[in-house]
C-alpha cells in the first residue's frame, strides 16, 4: 500500500470540504441565480438537484477518491484505463481558476483595508473600475496595478505557506479556524442586515414564489448547474481530498454534510444580501429589483454602496464582509491548488515542497496577468469559459466515463456502503447514470449553441478577445489533459484496487 498523507480525522475532511464548496460564488452567485429563477420557487428544483445530483456527485468522487487513494488523475487511472486525461483536464481547470480566484481574494483584501476610511467614496463602482482596477481597454495588458499587486503576493504567501505545511498541520489546521471564523462574521452580517429598514421587503422579493417557472426547464436547469458549480465537483477537488481520508470514514454521510453545509450557507448569504438590498432600496426609493446585481459588483460595488448608507458602524460593517469575503476565498483556493500539488507529486514523483514550489510558484505568476489594467476584461472572460466549457463539461465526461464506459458504480457503490451508515439505493446509480448526463448534457448543448451562434453575454467584447482568452483558455485545459496522459507513470501500481478491506470493515 502507498503512503499517503491524512487528514487527521473524517472532522478534519469534512471542514477541508466544506471549506472548499463554500466560496466567493457562495456570497453573490446563489441569491441572484435564486431571485431570477422564481424566488421562493426555485428552492423546490434547487432542493431536487441538490438530492439527484449535487450529493450523489459528491458520494461519487469522494468513494473514487477514497477507494483508489490518488490525485484525480492517478485514481481515474486505476479505476479504468483511458480515464487519467479526464484528470489531467480537471486539474488544467483548477490552475486556470486558481490564477484568477486569488486575484478576487486580493481585491477582498483591499476593500477590506478601504473599509476603515470607506475609501470608496459615493461613486463606488467609478471607483471599481476607475480608481482601483485602473481598467484600460482590451487592446494590451496594460501596466500593473500596485493596489491589486501587493495584496495578490500576500494572498500567495498565505496559501503557499498552508499547502508546504502538508494536509493535517497545513489544509486541516487553517480550515478549521477559518470555516467556523467565516461563519460567524457572516451571521453577524445577516443579523445586522436584518435590522435595517427595508430588509423585510427585501426578503419578501427574495423568497416570495413564482409558481409559473416550475414549468420552465431552463430554470431546472439553472438549479442543477447551481449545484454543480457551488459543491467544487468536477474539478479534482473531492478527488483529490478523500484520498486523504482515514480508512474507516463514512463516506456518505460525509457527503451529506459536506452538501447541506454548502447549500445552508448559501441560504444564509440569500438572507444577508436580499436583507442588505432591501435597505439599499428602502434608502434610494426605488424598487428591489432595481438594485439586484450579481457577480463581482454585487460584492465591490453594490455591497460597498450599503454599507455607505447604514446609519452607524459602516467601517464595522464593511471590515466584517470584506474579511469574510478573504475568507470564504482562501479555504476554496486552498483545495483548488491542493489539487494540481498532488498530481504533479505523484506524477513525478517529486516531494511536496518541489510540488508547490512549482506548481503553486507557476500559478502564482500566471496570476499577475489578472493585475494588469486588463485584469477584470481577462477574468471576466475566462472565469465564464472555464466554468461554462471546463467544469460542467468535465464533469459529464467524468459521470459518463464512470457510469457507461468503466461501468464502475456499482462497485463503488459497494465501497461505500462498506465503510458508511447510509446505504446507497438505485436512486444513486439512476441519479448518476441517467439525470446528471441528460441535464449536463443538455447545459452543454445549449451553452455551445448560445455561444457559437450568439454574442457572450458577460461584456462587449471583441470576437478575437473572446476567442484568445475565452475559448482557448477552455479547450487549453482539455489538451493540456490529453498531453499529460501522455507520460508515463513512474513509481505507482496503476492497478491498486481498494484502501479499504471490505471484509473488515463491512
Amino acid at each position: 500500500m502507498e503512503n499517503r498523507a491524512q487528514f487527521g480525522s473524517r472532522a478534519g475532511f469534512i471542514f477541508a470540504a466544506v471549506g472548499s464548496a463554500i466560496g466567493l460564488g457562495n456570497i453573490w452567485r446563489f441569491p441572484a441565480v435564486a431571485y431570477d429563477n422564481g424566488g421562493g420557487a426555485f428552492f423546490l428544483p434547487y432542493l431536487f438537484a441538490l438530492l439527484t445530483a449535487g450529493i450523489p456527485l459528491l458520494i461519487l468522487e469522494f468513494a473514487i477518491g477514497h477507494k483508489y487513494r490518488g490525485s484525480a488523475p492517478l485514481s481515474l487511472t486505476r479505476v479504468r484505463k483511458g480515464g487519467e486525461w479526464i484528470g489531467w483536464w480537471q486539474i488544467g481547470i483548477s490552475f486556470v481558476i486558481a490564477t484568477y480566484y486569488s486575484v478576487i481574494i486580493a481585491w477582498a483584501l483591499s476593500y477590506t483595508y478601504f473599509s476603515f476610511n470607506l475609501n470608496w467614496g459615493s461613486d463606488t463602482t467609478n471607483f471599481l473600475i476607475a480608481d482601483y482596477l485602473k481598467v484600460g481597454d482590451t487592446a494590451s495588458m496594460g501596466s500593473f496595478v500596485p493596489g491589486v499587486l501587493i495584496p495578490l503576493i500576500l494572498v500567495w504567501v498565505i496559501v503557499l505557506g498552508i499547502l508546504f505545511a502538508g494536509v493535517k498541520k497545513g489544509i486541516e489546521a487553517a480550515t478549521k479556524i477559518m470555516i467556523p471564523l467565516l461563519v460567524v462574521l457572516f451571521l453577524v452580517i445577516v443579523i445586522r442586515a436584518l435590522t435595517l429598514d427595508g430588509a423585510v421587503e427585501g426578503l419578501n422579493q427574495f423568497f416570495k414564489p413564482d409558481w409559473s417557472t416550475i414549468a420552465n426547464g431552463k430554470v431546472w436547469v439553472a438549479a442543477y448547474g447551481q449545484i454543480f458549480f457551488s459543491l467544487s465537483i468536477g474539478f479534482a477537488i473531492m478527488i483529490t481530498y478523500s484520498s486523504y481520508l482515514p480508512k474507516k470514514s463514512d463516506i456518505t454521510n460525509s457527503a451529506f454534510i459536506t452538501g447541506f453545509a454548502n447549500s445552508g450557507f448559501e441560504l444564509l448569504a440569500g438572507f444577508g444580501v436580499f436583507a442588505a438590498l432591501g435597505f439599499m432600496a428602502a434608502q434610494q426609493g426605488v424598487g428591489v429589483n432595481e438594485v439586484v446585481q450579481g457577480g463581482v459588483l454585487l460584492a465591490f460595488s453594490v455591497f460597498p454602496t450599503i454599507i455607505n448608507e447604514l446609519p452607524g458602524f459602516q467601517q464595522v460593517f464593511g471590515v466584517l464582509f470584506f474579511v469574510s469575503l478573504t475568507l470564504a476565498g482562501l479555504t476554496s483556493l486552498i483545495s483548488i491548488v491542493e489539487t494540481y500539488m498532488a498530481g504533479i507529486q505523484e506524477k513525478f514523483n517529486v516531494s511536496r515542497a518541489k510540488a508547490v514550489t512549482f506548481g503553486g510558484g507557476l500559478t502564482a505568476i500566471v496570476s499577475l496577468v489578472f493585475a494588469t489594467q486588463n485584469g477584470l476584461n481577462l477574468l471576466d472572460v475566462a472565469d465564464y469559459f472555464i466554468n461554462q466549457f471546463g467544469v460542467a463539461m468535465a464533469g459529464l465526461f467524468e459521470v459518463i466515463f464512470i457510469a457507461w464506459f468503466a461501468k464502475q458504480l456499482k462497485p463503488l457503490q459497494s465501497h461505500a456502503d462498506s465503510v458508511s451508515d447510509i446505504r446507497l439505493g438505485a436512486w444513486w446509480r439512476i441519479s448518476l447514470s441517467v439525470i446528471t448526463p441528460l441535464v449536463l448534457g443538455y447545459m452543454m448543448f445549449d451553452n455551445l449553441r448560445q455561444n457559437l451562434v450568439g454574442d457572450y453575454g458577460g461584456g462587449d467584447y471583441p470576437r478575437e478577445f473572446l476567442f484568445k482568452y475565452g475559448w482557448t483558455v477552455a479547450l487549453g485545459a482539455m489538451f493540456f489533459g490529453i498531453l499529460m496522459s501522455l507520460k508515463q507513470w513512474k513509481g505507482h501500481d496503476l492497478s491498486y484496487k481498494s484502501s479499504v478491506d471490505e471484509r473488515e470493515v463491512g
